[in-house]
């Protein structure tokens, strides 16, 4: 009985319809990016993506850096309280920002994790 569960939890949680990823809005005060970054990356975030040789660089833009340091700030601490905003420059959005060689982590969504407490019940 376990395992089917365990399947189908799986399966929800890596459904591309259903991930959530934080990002940077793109009309952003370009200071407050700055600082959103430095503070994604000064608590653990996987800045190391997004440094000159980093698969993450490209675009280099405050925009698609801070996008990335948010979102991977987010993803890893997300089940501990933290929210997508960053002092209003963030937001969650289920359009995978990935391009390339760059990938975003993601998370379940709010409807996947509520299908998935339903299926238990």
């Amino acid at each position: 009985m376990a395992v089917p569960l365990v399947l189908m939890l799986l399966v929800a949680m890596f459904t591309g319809s259903d991930a959530m990823y934080c990002v940077c809005k793109s009309d952003a005060n370009p200071v407050a990016m700055q600082k959103a970054i430095d503070y994604a990356c000064g608590k653990g975030a996987d800045c190391t993506q997004i440094t000159s040789s980093g698969p993450c660089f490209q675009p280099s833009s405050v925009v698609a850096h801070c996008s990335y340091a948010c979102n991977s700030y987010y993803q890893k601490n997300a089940g501990m309280g933290a929210t997508c905003d960053f002092m209003g420059v963030a937001t969650l959005t289920g359009a995978d920002p990935s391009a390339g060689s760059c990938k975003y982590p993601a998370s379940a969504s709010k409807r996947c994790l509520n299908r998935i407490f339903l299926v238990r019940a």
